[in-house]
């Protein structure tokens, strides 16, 4: 699961089709307010909530629990269902992104990122409401997989933990994401990533602010 990432910079995202948009790069948590390209509108970035929110959500106290969906179970969960039944998916552009490792004995941060640079574009699902009551307009969530048994990614999180994974597409598999027509045809796309093109490390936070519940 991912709770914390940083958003690709918008000297990275210059190197992409799409304008850079003009947002906060710092890193982000749940309710932070970041850029997703959606196959609403992709050819523009725009600016939504880590963390869907439904339409029936009262407030934005919802993206607490709603930053990943399990890709398992995201067509059933009432959080979830409808932006995955009506093919509401997005790209997330992450420079990293941080998980808890506890090969010492205790939760210290890791940072995940690809080995050449490049930003990573993470599936993920969009929702959009009108915007009332200070909720965001738009508001995302991302996918993610089973990691058991992957050489990267199930290093990360308690050891009786099930081992997840954000969806990291690979970079000619951006246009055919925001393409999909079908549920099958987006499942098809909910790979595992290729352990060789990531590059990982220790990056634990400077202010005591570390727990795992943080991830």
């Amino acid at each position: 699961m991912c709770a914390n990432y940083r958003p690709s910079a918008r000297e990275e995202l210059m190197a992409l089709p799409l304008p850079p948009p003009d947002f906060d790069y710092g890193e982000a948590y749940p309710g932070s307010i970041v850029p997703i390209v959606t196959n609403f509108a992709p050819r523009m970035w725009v600016p939504a909530s880590f963390g869907l929110i439904p339409s029936w959500a009262k407030d934005a106290k919802i993206t607490r629990s709603t930053y990943n969906a399990r890709t398992e179970t995201v067509g059933e969960k009432p959080s979830f269902r409808d932006a995955w039944r009506r093919g509401q998916l997005c790209i997330i552009p992450a420079s990293a992104i941080y998980e808890p490792c506890y090969e010492s004995g205790k939760a210290i941060r890791w940072r995940i990122e690809r080995a050449d640079g490049k930003p990573m574009g993470i599936a993920g699902i969009w929702e959009r409401g009108i915007k009332e009551s200070g909720l965001p307009s738009w508001s995302m969530s991302m996918l993610t997989i089973n990691a058991d048994g992957h050489p990267v990614m199930q290093r990360f999180h308690k050891p009786a933990d099930e081992k997840r994974s954000v969806v990291i597409l690979p970079e000619d598999a951006w246009g055919d994401w925001l393409r999909a027509r079908s549920e099958a045809a987006a499942r098809a796309m909910l790979r595992p990533t290729e352990a060789d093109i990531l590059r990982v490390q220790p990056d634990p936070l400077s202010v005591a602010r570390a727990t795992d519940s943080l991830f």
